[in-house]
């Protein structure tokens, strides 16, 4: 492992993407155990995208635009029906306790989901781990490692993000004008990411 592996990685995964937003909106409406939970989620999200660059499926997921397609635009999809969802829910961002075992799977399953429909984690896990892996070592083994670290950065780098967002909490939602603000900003930033998304090619 090298310095250059790691600052390459806490600069991708220190860029605001999907992930880092959904952890953030979590921390702010449901405080430091939700936005957890969803750090936690969206790192396990990554999962299939290490398994699926290790088992070489990444590589037919490169190779074929149908299948590079269908991911993509079902990622699109559902990162557009979350600023559709953001934008009407006028309840979505709230100070009110929303725990509960609902509130907790729908925390990790949309989590999860975030990172799973995001094709272009299976291309990164594709073309840029194995650029770090040390010649004449056994690749899977040495994927798997640096796997284990981006995915151990992730998680923290995501909830330093989501722990902040829920200190600064009851001092943004107690205002009316400020909640209306904050709501109107996630759901324009999904429908962003998903426009950008949508225009990402292999």
């Amino acid at each position: 492992m090298t310095i250059a592996f790691l600052l390459t990685s806490l600069v991708i995964v220190a860029t605001p993407g999907t992930g880092a937003l959904y952890t953030i909106a979590a921390g702010l409406t449901r405080g430091t155990r939700a936005s957890l939970l969803a750090a936690f989620a969206c790192t396990l999200g990554t999962l299939p995208h290490m398994v699926a660059a290790i088992t070489g499926l990444a590589a037919l997921l490169h190779a074929s635009g149908v299948a590079f397609a269908v991911v993509k635009y079902a990622g699109v999809g559902y990162l557009l029906y979350m600023a559709w969802a953001t934008w009407r829910d006028r309840g979505v961002l709230s100070v009110e306790d929303q725990g509960g075992g609902g509130s907790v799977w729908g925390v990790l399953s949309t989590g999860v989901t975030v990172n799973l429909l995001n094709p272009k984690l299976t291309i990164f896990f594709f073309a840029f781990l194995p650029q770090f892996v040390p010649s004449g070592q056994d690749a899977v083994p040495a994927m798997l490692g640096l796997s284990a670290v981006f995915m151990v950065m992730t998680f923290v780098v995501f909830a330093g993000y989501g722990i902040c967002a829920a200190l600064v909490r009851d001092h943004v939602l107690r205002r009316p004008r400020v909640v209306d603000a904050v709501r109107k900003v996630f759901a324009a930033s999904f429908a962003v990411l998903a426009g950008r998304l949508a225009f990402e090619s292999r």
